[in-house]
């Protein structure tokens, strides 16, 4: 009965993952940590604070995780410009409010990406709210973000929209379903397995498949 559509915006809205997966894998050769890019892309969909002990351990998160979340700030920077909205994402918004719900964006990232992430989608006409890293404490899998997003919102009642197994798993601890888009590079054995009610391959997709979701209308 959700009345409010929280959208992930990293790899949901906007096409970063891949440029996050390197950007890591630059930030841990740094200190000659090599880790197979697969993996990276993996975890990617965590917040830094997540993503480091789990991927390298909690002695390297204790030794050096400050310092790489440093060095990755530093390498995605090179990334930056590269960075497109996916086909559909403004589309998307702007149908998912005519319909009645609230849109928040729910991203940890920096204030200073996000900001970019708004432009780039047109989205701050759109939004009732968004988030950044600074809004909360523990970063997905942890449930804080959407938690947090669904405090900014009118509503009362929210709908995760994302495309990483983390928003998922986010979203349960949360109490809030999921509908995912493959737009991160995830399966979608990958995504229900994480809990999400349905898969699109595309926001355009997703927008023709509106009405089989609880997006049809606020309420569904």
């Amino acid at each position: 009965m959700a009345d409010t559509a929280i959208f992930d915006v990293d790899g949901t809205l906007v096409d970063t993952n891949y440029q996050h997966a390197l950007a890591w894998y630059r930030s841990f050769l740094r200190f000659d940590i090599v880790l197979p890019i697969w993996r990276i892309h993996r975890a990617i969909g965590m917040g830094g604070d997540q993503l480091v002990p789990s991927l390298a351990g909690d002695d390297v998160e204790e030794r050096h995780g400050e310092a790489l979340r440093t060095a990755w700030t530093e390498e995605f920077a090179a990334f930056i410009d590269e960075v497109h909205p996916f086909d559909g994402a403004h589309d998307l918004l702007v149908e998912v409010k005519r319909r009645g719900f609230a849109v928040v964006l729910a991203s940890s990232g920096k204030k200073e990406h996000v900001e970019r992430f708004l432009d780039l989608v047109d989205a701050r006409g759109v939004a009732d709210a968004w988030t950044t890293s600074d809004d909360v404490t523990a970063s997905k899998p942890a449930p804080d973000l959407v938690q947090t997003a669904l405090k900014r919102a009118p509503g009362s009642s929210g709908i995760m929209i994302g495309d990483s197994p983390w928003d998922a798993v986010a979203a349960r601890k949360a109490d809030i379903a999921t509908v995912a888009v493959r737009t991160g590079g995830f399966s979608s054995e990958e995504l229900r397995e994480a809990g999400a009610i349905g898969v699109f391959d595309s926001l355009r997709d997703l927008i023709d498949g509106l009405d089989d979701t609880p997006l049809a209308h606020p309420g569904a």
